[in-house]
């Protein structure tokens, strides 16, 4: 059964350095799905008058139509080690699902997803290693911070009540699943981001809901350390603190070797635990899972971070097994948590 993780995910952070899973998108790659495999007899003749509809590739589709494929992936990372399975649910807005027009799903998506997972974590808890659901908020495929018109500055292709009506339909669904906490992740827009965490209050607002633990991961796109919108990793953990995470992170684009200094620099200033799930390495199309670290490898970079005094959560992205996620729960065995800093030395001015 489920625990309450706001009660319970302090103590247990104070005691170790918890697991996060590994990439859905690889795994589902494993399957080789076609085109009916994903539309599955409900979809099978989905289509939209006037338009060539594929829905190869909608993942988050799979939640409807090959549920089982989707509990087996989490099956799979609970039983290398994962703490934390994040719902199949990073494109599960009406904004991403527009592009395949099924953003009508969005919240039946959120809402099955957490169920999902919700099952397997449970098959898999135990008094001693509770496993928790990670209802997962991706960042949608538009930017509410970068012109859409290389000729046109102000031109924007989202707005912000867009993405907030969005992720509130997510965040509806993902706890009406079952979900034990929010994890706003691969934040390449902090103006996206502010909308999804906007969202997450208004909902309690509305509800009455009680607070769910909430986890914040940006992604530094390249060796400049900053987003894809400009911010820098100080400058982005500073624009979401008010939302008082239970941690802030980073995950994706990089592989964990590019990612330490800025995984060092949020380590020295937030006043929040510290995440990170980097891909295995960086994008290769003639490997397997399109990234060349094998579980060793990244394993050991992520050890170094720990053993830096860097972590609370540990993970994979993009390229990442089951086999990566037992390589690192293994790596991290024994090692202390990251201890939150002093006060004093965390006593940074809130962003404006």
């Amino acid at each position: 059964m489920p625990v309450d993780a706001a009660a319970v995910l302090p103590s247990l952070l104070d005691r170790r350095i918890l697991i996060i899973d590994g990439a859905m998108g690889t795994m589902i790659q494993r399957y080789k799905l076609d085109e009916a495999a994903y539309r599955g007899e409900r979809f099978a003749a989905f289509a939209v008058p006037g338009k060539e509809v594929h829905v190869k590739g909608n993942n988050e589709l799979l939640t409807l139509t090959q549920p089982q494929v989707i509990r087996e992936i989490h099956e799979q990372y609970l039983a290398a080690g994962a703490d934390l399975v994040e719902t199949n649910t990073f494109g599960a807005t009406s904004i991403a699902q527009a592009d395949y027009h099924m953003e009508d799903l969005a919240y039946e998506m959120n809402v099955a997803a957490a169920k999902i997972a919700r099952a397997a974590c449970d098959r898999y808890a135990t008094p001693d290693k509770p496993r928790f659901v990670a209802g997962a908020l991706g960042p949608t495929p538009k930017t509410a911070s970068i012109s859409s018109d290389v000729n046109d500055p102000g031109a924007r292709n989202v707005t912000f009540d867009d993405l907030r009506d969005a992720y509130y339909g997510q965040v509806r669904g993902l706890v009406d699943g079952g979900a034990d906490l929010f994890l706003v992740e691969t934040i390449f827009d902090t103006l996206n981001a502010k909308a999804a965490l906007f969202a997450i209050e208004q909902y309690y607002d509305d509800t009455g809901h009680a607070r769910l633990p909430l986890m914040i991961s940006g992604t530094v796109t390249d060796a400049s350390g900053r987003i894809l919108s400009g911010q820098t990793v100080e400058a982005f953990w500073n624009s979401v603190r008010h939302a008082q995470p239970i941690s802030i992170g980073l995950n994706c684009a990089l592989g964990a070797a590019l990612m330490r200094p800025y995984v060092a620099e949020l380590s020295r200033i937030a006043d929040a635990r510290v995440s990170v799930y980097p891909n295995a390495g960086l994008p290769n199309p003639m490997s397997d899972t399109g990234f060349d670290e094998t579980p060793e490898i990244t394993s050991s970079l992520v050890r170094e971070f720990a053993e830096a005094g860097f972590l609370n959560f540990a993970g994979g992205c993009c390229g990442t097994t089951p086999e990566h996620i037992a390589a690192i729960a293994q790596a991290l065995e024994g090692l202390p948590p990251r201890r939150l800093p002093s006060a004093q030395s965390s006593d940074l001015p809130l962003a404006a």
